[in-house]
């Protein structure tokens, strides 16, 4: 039965095959789609920035920490029911592991669609909040429609289902369809800005090309799942499939922390641009512009933590503990090495980085200050999301809340409105550094308590 419903080659992955190699063949394609979606990211970023248009490239900013409240979702469920699927397979419960993921599914879309609402109902108050001014509301509404009150739902349903994909095994198709929509964006939005929209509606073409990169993602999944359906356990929502309490609850233990920790870093970046919008629209638009640069290395990063995720979390169920530990150590050396690679190579590019942005030259010169102070902060935000995507794949996902709050609202927002009290804007991007420093051992001072635990107790799912 698990077999044939697994996969021989698949469940050699988990079991057998070498640590290097079993990481990589889960991680190069989570990287690649990692980058992709980068790309896609920063392209809605670059092209907008063409138009020399700092009041435009602002309010791109200002929306992303709202769409980044869709991979909170798919978080909660994605991450949530993906550990949890991949630690009953570990387990060898294969048939509560398949509703897992159906629920997932379906859940994923049911709250997208509630959040898609929201944003449309409360549109304007919401933008204000953010720190939207005259010179920028125009635009970010423009941006908020198309990408989330419209593309909300394909957006977290095909992150979910990516997850889906990916823990089974199948990280390739995984990855090719997060990156087959962000190579997509990126063709479709010089022809939408550019070309089909009229001068002054730049954001809202960069906006629709988003939108209608992440349906076509979200049809390559659906057409994956069918493909998948027999050589896994993954199949096409039919119905809201009952699951265990056990389950449910296990799920929500780690997909809460997982969407909170999404939630908690958006919040952190509200306040980031709230205050930089204090220092004027040009500061805002530079940090907006090295909030996203610095994405580079990060998602490198979280690909090598997504490659792991499913790797621990089989071993820790199936008890194989030395390999599990394994995959953690291996994890987190090749993610130091890019983190530190990276912040050289941004102190040494930085001003060429922003003019690759935006010509505009009082955005340039204040994002290459900001850039290179932000760089330092990097490796110690990897080993930060290291070490939460640990905690989730041991079904520690409290542990993995706990964390989150601790950066965050203990150390990140507070050192935030400090460092800005006395810095001004280059102390809200030295913040960053400060705060995982102190994160860092804090976390490994938690991990250390965790490891007896699972030392002793090996298991369960």
């Amino acid at each position: 039965m698990a077999a044939t419903r697994t996969g021989e080659e698949t469940k050699a992955i988990f079991e057998t095959m070498p640590i290097s190699r079993a990481l990589m063949k889960m991680a190069i394609p989570t990287i690649a789609s990692q980058l992709i979606t980068l790309v896609y990211n920063i392209a809605d970023t670059w092209f907008i920035g063409q138009t020399d248009n700092p009041y435009m490239v602002a309010a791109s900013a200002l929306v992303l920490t709202i769409f980044l409240m869709t991979t909170a979702l798919a978080n909660l469920f994605g991450t949530g029911g993906g550990t949890l699927m991949v630690r009953l397979l570990g387990a060898k419960e294969e048939d509560e592991a398949q509703k897992v993921a159906s629920f997932s599914v379906v859940m994923a879309g049911g709250a997208a669609l509630l959040f898609s609402l929201l944003c449309l109902i409360f549109m304007d108050p919401l933008l204000r909040f953010l720190g939207a001014s005259k010179h920028t509301i125009g635009y970010a509404r423009q941006y908020l429609f198309f990408v989330v009150c419209i593309g909300g739902v394909p957006a977290v349903l095909s992150q979910c289902m990516s997850t889906m994909v990916r823990n089974v095994g199948h990280a390739k198709e995984a990855a090719f369809g997060l990156s087959l929509g962000g190579v997509l964006n990126v063709i479709l939005d010089p022809i939408f800005m550019f070309l089909l929209m009229p001068d002054g509606y730049e954001v809202m073409g960069a906006a629709i090309a988003t939108m209608f990169s992440n349906v076509i993602a979200l049809t390559y999944f659906i057409l994956t799942y069918k493909k998948l359906r027999d050589k896994t356990i993954l199949a096409l929502p039919k119905r809201v499939e009952r699951i265990e309490k056990s389950s449910l609850k296990s799920l929500l233990s780690v997909g809460f922390p997982a969407a909170a920790s999404v939630l908690l870093f958006d919040l952190t970046t509200i306040f980031i641009n709230r205050l930089s919008a204090a220092h004027g629209d040009i500061a805002l638009a530079a940090i907006g512009i090295v909030l996203k640069v610095e994405r580079l290395p990060l998602n490198i990063g979280i690909g090598i933590c997504l490659g792991m995720v499913p790797l621990v979390a089989y071993n820790y169920a199936a008890k194989d503990l030395k390999r599990m530990y394994a995959f953690f150590s291996r994890a987190r050396l090749y993610g130091v090495i890019v983190a530190a690679a990276s912040v050289v190579l941004y102190r040494l590019f930085a001003p060429y980085i922003m003019q690759a942005f935006i010509a505009d030259t009082e955005t340039v010169r204040l994002g290459t200050v900001f850039l290179e102070a932000r760089c330092f902060a990097t490796p110690f935000m990897f080993l930060s999301f290291h070490m939460v995507h640990l905690m989730q794949s041991v079904n520690r996902g409290r542990i993995s809340l706990y964390l989150a709050v601790i950066r965050q609202l203990l150390l990140n927002i507070p050192i935030l409105f400090l460092m800005d009290h006395l810095f001004g804007a280059v102390g809200i991007v030295w913040t960053q550094a400060v705060a995982d420093i102190l994160n860092v051992a804090a976390s490994y001072l938690i991990y250390f308590r965790i490891k007896k635990e699972i030392d002793v107790l090996p298991g369960g799912v």
